[in-house]
């Protein structure tokens, strides 16, 4: 007994042992409205008997009860989710299943069909080494299959597989699957997926799908799972790329022990080799590696490893340490693929974080260049990009960054990019390449500073940034402060909304995607005037929290004062000095703010005004009575 039981542990560590050293093949299914997805993936989960007795039991119970597939099992209910979704025969969302034969483990991401969850597609294939792409066999090549394509292509999946599926119901004619391969083969070329695969099978029957389908003698291929079990992962590739650690943890548990933890993404390290850090370009020697099994010599792609140096050099989170002699590339400008992935639009000009490896970084902005429709891959004009959307934009960052193109390499080259405000995903992107300008264009330094100007001119420099619906009265409180400062013998300049659109912003529409800019170039050129030494009053209706909050982070703290001039819409409208409201509410102006473009109340300005309550007058000695307290 005691003996039996010595076997059987035996014999389970040395499965778990073997399970723990196969490899993992990620790859994601995608296709058409009923093109077999769930079937094929329920079928994949059946035959490599990753599912427990009483999943079978349901399984049978459900087939019978819904009576689709003429007392077969029916494998789509397995993956089918919620009941709602089945009643509605779509999938809404990315389902992530787990399953294992004896070579490897697989993850497999069950992703929607629908043009509408483009985003979800992306997500899902952003890990993924292989795509299945299912073409239903009596319907051929669809627009939804070439837009499936592109995207994968977009991704960097470098591996497809071609499933023809449902070839049990055109009597497994290879005449319809030589035509459909032809065709697809024909678009992959053009869209640059060179590695493709073309299998006949039906999910449903099981042809092709482990074993070879006496059905297709004609077909000389793979199986589906001989396919995957045998290509090769894209780690095979990162393995043989220059290294690269992003750092994601500067590990200091004493004085005597600083180490910079993190994964490695490419590439392989050794000890005593010679490293740089990206983007200061410091270099230095590798002291240790250090893995959860113990100190290491060398250390590969994809394992966790902690690095010490020979020298104490400032590392912080999101450097990169590369091998000095193949280093990434730093810039702060670039080409991009982004796909959008909120309810809000992109906006030219609005500043983003943008997240790469583990560095996050503000003042990301993006110029679209044009929008891809992805149906047809045609190139479209567009300042914007909307929910689901693609395009190719220029990217500026407010400070450079090490990357690799995304071709080379997803985690060096792959960024997501968050809303300032919310702190939500908004979009994932691609780089493409650095824009040259970005490594010739510097900061020049000079000798006479802001701190120079401030001195000479005997105050404190600062902006005073006049927010509030048209007519609330920021104009005129903003022009009695100037005064006000004026007669304290301080030096000052108002920028007045209006009268900067005569000139300088004279180009700008009303659309949210101008409003946007307009602010952009306002706080702009406010810094600049910061810089000069004075105090600049802006007068702007500035609707948006996240332009206010960008023209915030130009400057230094204390130096911006949000002052909102809150007066109730009813009463603005009520005063109407310009006449506005009248014409927006004739449908003569567009994008009005308040009435047809919304107004975002400022949160927590350091000055809020109550025009129900204070006269002008009032309200600017208010103003300035802050100003001069605080210097």
């Amino acid at each position: 007994m005691h003996h039996d039981q010595l076997t059987a542990s035996d014999d389970i560590e040395q499965y778990l042992s073997a399970h723990h050293t196969k490899g993992l093949l990620r790859f994601i299914t995608c296709g058409s409205v009923d093109d077999g997805k769930s079937t094929l993936i329920g079928r994949l989960l059946y035959e490599s008997k990753m599912l427990f007795e009483d999943q079978l039991s349901q399984l049978e119970a459900d087939s019978k009860k819904v009576g689709t597939q003429g007392g077969d099992l029916d494998f789509a209910l397995l993956v089918d989710g919620l009941s709602a979704e089945r009643e509605q025969g779509i999938t809404i969302d990315v389902a992530y299943r787990f399953f294992s034969t004896e070579k490897r483990k697989f993850i497999v991401a069950d992703t929607p069909g629908h043009e509408q969850y483009t985003r979800n597609m992306v997500t899902g294939a952003s890990t993924a080494d292989v795509a299945i792409i299912l073409i239903d066999a009596r319907r051929g090549v669809l627009t939804q299959t070439r837009r499936h394509s592109y995207l994968v292509s977009l991704i960097g999946i470098r591996h497809v597989v071609v499933a023809i599926n449902k070839l049990d119901m055109v009597d497994y004619s290879e005449d319809v699957f030589r035509r459909i391969e032809a065709e697809y083969r024909a678009f992959a070329t053009q869209i640059g997926l060179d590695d493709v695969t073309c299998i006949p099978m039906s999910a449903l029957r099981g042809d092709n799908i482990i074993e070879a389908s006496p059905n297709t003698r004609w077909y000389d291929g793979p199986t589906l799972m001989g396919y995957l079990e045998n290509v090769p992962v894209d780690g095979d590739i990162a393995r043989r790329a220059p290294f690269r650690l992003p750092v994601q943890w500067v590990n200091r548990p004493h004085l005597d022990f600083r180490g910079y933890a993190g994964n490695i993404v490419a590439g392989d390290i050794r000890q005593g080799d010679r490293i740089r850090v990206l983007p200061s370009g410091k270099e230095s020697r590798v002291a240790s590696i250090i893995t959860t099994d113990g100190e290491r010599d060398t250390a590969v792609c994809g394992q966790a490893v902690t690095l010490t140096l020979d020298d104490e050099i400032d590392i912080s989170r999101g450097d990169v340490i590369a091998r000095a002699d193949a280093p990434p590339a730093v810039a702060d400008q670039f080409e991009v693929t982004v796909v959008w992935m909120s309810e809000q639009p992109m906006l030219p000009s609005r500043t983003y974080l943008l997240k790469v490896g583990a560095r996050t970084v503000g003042g990301a902005s993006a110029t679209l260049k044009y929008k891809v429709n992805v149906n047809t891959l045609e190139h479209l004009a567009g300042k914007t990009l909307e929910l689901n959307e693609i395009g190719v934009c220029n990217l500026s960052l407010d400070q450079p960054i090490a990357f690799d193109p995304y071709q080379e390499n997803r985690d060096m080259g792959g960024f997501i990019i968050i809303d300032r405000l919310t702190n939500s995903t908004v979009g994932a992107g691609m780089i493409h390449f650095a824009l040259r300008r970005s490594q010739n264009v510097h900061w020049q330094a000079v000798d006479v500073d802001r701190t120079a100007r401030a001195a000479l001119n005997g105050q404190t420099p600062r902006i005073v940034w006049f927010t509030g619906l048209s007519g609330a009265g920021k104009s005129t409180i903003a022009n009695l402060v100037e005064r006000k400062l004026h007669a304290l013998h301080k030096h000052t300049y108002l920028l007045d909304g209006d009268n900067v659109r005569h000139g300088l912003n004279r180009d700008l529409g009303f659309a949210d995607a101008d409003r946007v800019e307009n602010i952009r170039r306002v706080a702009e050129v406010s810094r600049l005037m910061l810089d000069a030494g004075l105090i600049v009053l802006v007068s702007f209706i500035s609707p948006f929290r996240a332009e206010r909050a960008m023209a915030r982070s130009l400057v230094q703290p204390g130096e911006f004062v949000e002052v909102f001039i809150d007066t109730p819409l009813e009463v603005a409208e009520g005063r109407d000095p310009k006449g506005l409201y009248k014409k927006a509410r004739q449908g003569q102006l567009k994008h009005f703010t308040g009435l047809d473009s919304p107004y975002e109340r400022p949160e927590q300005p350091e000055l809020h005004i109550d025009t129900t309550q204070v006269s002008p007058e009032a309200a600017a000695d208010q103003i300035v009575a802050w100003l001069v307290e605080r210097g």
